[in-house]
């Protein structure tokens, strides 16, 4: 699962203890909304050209897929991050196509992909939001 990289096993825990009791504490409304997935990466030295390559290998995959583009956001001064990516966050059936249009294209998916990953990136973070939603929506599903 390409979009969760080398996380899977620790978010799949994550998910099986506390995915129950987050979604009993949403609303209706806070369950509609869009979710999305906010990374911070730090390449290894001389790898962010390959990173980059990689990214857009995989954005082409997405196009090709029919899922929502992510964008990406390159650093220029502050912290120690290199690169910001939003994502959507994917339903089960927009992994599956995404997950069969990588290997029919020779890409790597799963932990192979998580390896391949590794190779590019010091370090990372990620993190699954609500949005993107205006400040009004938050509002309106706050009951307020």
């Amino acid at each position: 699962m390409r979009r969760l990289l080398g996380l899977m096993p620790l978010l799949l825990l994550v998910f099986a203890v506390d995915a129950p009791a987050a979604r009993a504490q949403m609303s209706k409304e806070e369950m509609k909304m869009p979710t999305a997935r906010v990374v911070l990466y730090r390449c290894v030295p001389g790898k962010q050209l390959e990173f980059l390559k990689w990214v857009a290998a995989n954005d082409a995959i997405d196009k090709e897929a029919g899922v929502p583009a992510s964008h990406i956001y390159a650093h220029t001064n502050g912290d120690s991050w290199d690169y910001m990516q939003i994502a959507p966050d994917l339903t089960e059936a927009q992994q599956a196509k995404v997950d069969e249009l990588s290997k029919k294209h020779g890409l790597k998916t799963g932990f192979a992909a998580s390896l391949e990953f590794r190779t590019m990136i010091a370090w990372h973070t990620d993190t699954f939001v609500i949005g993107p939603v205006t400040a009004a929506d938050l509002v309106a599903a706050a009951g307020k």
